[in-house]
């Protein structure tokens, strides 16, 4: 295949994953725990077009949710220790002294009060206000791929100011409140007592506008390129300002500067889906207030313009502008920086694939310890997936030298560039292809290693057997509420669903 997959290659992915289970089989005291860890792992890889207890029960063969249900809610076994696997798994595969640390949050939107951390806050989903958990997550970002490291579930005041509310959701007694900056902060520094080979760290202007988190890189010696808000306060040079601008007080004050020097640079700061991710940027020195750069580091602003006016709010068309705070060694270039302002987009491409592929905003857990243990098995998922590929794509490069197509070409290629004529625009060489994609190896994989091909009475004995767990849960509801039953659910009180699984 031109691609490099071949039949042979599906059958190692599902070895692959046998022996990456089997591996791991030591986290669990139990046998019937450890046989659901290997159900539930493959559920989120499978096809399923929902992933949670309800589905991977139902594709494992389980007669009822109920083993799942306990593997998640009260058998024992550690998310922790499953976590640090995870983390050696992502450096075994990807490691790399060069990666970055990428830090964003994304959300899952819940019904309800009752399901941990759940509150109505800002959903970067729908750009909009409503009821959701947010997760804190990690993304570790190396030449070879990318995958999650690490995660948080952020509680708002209303949480951690209630500790019988608390209590309830089985937050571990003293945890206190604690802001997603805060959370990010955490993970960087784990991720340093535990060695973890890296080089940058980037995150949005959400991470980026807060101080504590710049002082804990700063004290540390990191290297970073953060988004911030246009008010970052800044230091004015000495001096009075040129004639027509005024005193630098804050990043946006750079901009008449740069507008009047007209220094900006067109670059790449990534391959996107459609090609190079194109922008003009120009940086400049700046001393923040209050803020010491660490030895032999300095800080510059570097700010971003798309290449074309666009209608801005109030209808208005001008260029659009980003602004980035970049700490790292003296000498550091504008094309090491820009690089870095377009990793972050990577922890997004993994948020979206762990909605869409493996299932990271599918539970229907509502307590800590099911949540962490849930997320985690879905950071083991997407990581297997990650890695397969990484591997898959270092074997190719082995037998077919570097893919000359555009797709590996520096930001300073100018023919691959939106202002290339039509003659200076490559076109596709005989045997050229796109490389393989965490998404295309997730489709495979689960349409063969973990594929499952029901006959007509097993399809009938699926959907029965759905009927009667959605009966189960109807009359509990009902149940609990207080409610009379409605004549269609009061025949099938007694539902056989409710007999005690003999697996178990």
């Amino acid at each position: 295949m031109l691609d490099g997959v071949t039949e042979e290659q599906l059958g190692c992915w599902a070895e692959e994953l046998a022996i990456l289970l089997d591996g791991l089989g030591h986290l669990f005291a139990r046998p019937e725990p450890r046989e659901v860890f290997a159900d539930v792992v493959q559920g989120l890889l499978s096809d399923a077009k929902r992933k949670n207890g309800w589905t991977v029960a139902e594709r494992a063969g389980h007669p009822n949710p109920g083993r799942v249900q306990k593997f998640f809610n009260a058998a024992s076994w550690s998310a922790d220790a499953l976590l640090e696997e995870v983390r050696s798994y992502v450096g075994e595969h990807l490691g790399d002294p060069g990666a970055t640390l990428v830090l964003d949050d994304t959300q899952a939107q819940k019904k309800g009060r009752e399901s941990v951390g759940v509150a109505h806050q800002h959903c970067g989903v729908t750009g909009d206000v409503r009821n959701c958990q947010v997760m804190v997550m990690l993304t570790y970002a190396a030449p070879g791929g990318h995958t999650y490291l690490d995660r948080r579930l952020y509680l708002p005041a209303a949480w951690t100011d209630d500790p019988t509310r608390c209590a309830r959701a089985g937050v571990p007694t003293g945890t206190a409140f604690a802001t997603k900056p805060q959370l990010a902060t955490q993970m960087v520094e784990r991720c340093l007592a535990d060695g973890v080979l890296f080089a940058w760290v980037v995150a949005d202007s959400g991470y980026g506008r807060d101080p504590g988190l710049r002082a804990m890189l700063h004290g540390e010696h990191l290297r970073y390129v953060l988004a911030v808000a246009v008010d970052l306060p800044l230091v004015p040079p000495p001096g009075k300002p040129a004639p027509g601008t005024k005193a630098i007080k804050r990043a946006d004050d750079l901009l008449p500067y740069a507008k009047r020097r007209d220094q900006w640079e067109r670059r790449s700061c990534g391959h996107g889906t459609k090609g190079e991710r194109y922008y003009d940027w120009t940086l400049f020195a700046v001393a923040v207030k209050g803020e010491e750069p660490a030895s032999g580091f300095e800080h510059h602003v570097l700010i971003r313009r798309s290449t074309h006016k666009k209608q801005l709010a109030g209808g208005r068309f001008d260029f659009e502008y980003a602004y980035f705070l970049v700490h790292a060694p003296v000498g550091t270039t504008l094309t090491e920086a820009v690089a870095q302002a377009g990793i972050r987009w990577q922890v997004e491409e993994d948020n979206e694939q762990g909605k869409q592929l493996t299932g990271l905003d599918q539970y229907q857990v509502r307590k800590w310890m099911p949540w962490h243990r849930w997320i985690t098995c879905v950071m083991l998922a997407h990581a297997f997936l990650a890695a397969q590929r990484a591997d898959h794509l270092a074997r190719l490069s082995e037998s077919t030298g570097p893919n000359p197509s555009c797709e590996h070409t520096s930001a300073d290629d100018a023919p691959c560039g939106p202002d290339a004529t039509e003659s200076d625009r490559p076109t596709r060489a005989a045997g050229a292809m796109i490389r393989l994609t965490v998404t295309a190896l997730a489709g495979l994989l689960a349409l063969t290693g973990l594929a499952v091909h029901p006959s007509d009475d097993q399809i009938l004995a699926r959907h029965h057997w759905r009927a009667e767990h959605q009966t189960t849960a109807a009359i509990s509801h009902y149940q609990r509420r207080g409610d009379p039953l409605p004549p269609h659910l009061r025949a099938h009180a007694q539902n056989p669903s409710q007999k005690e699984d003999p697996r178990r």
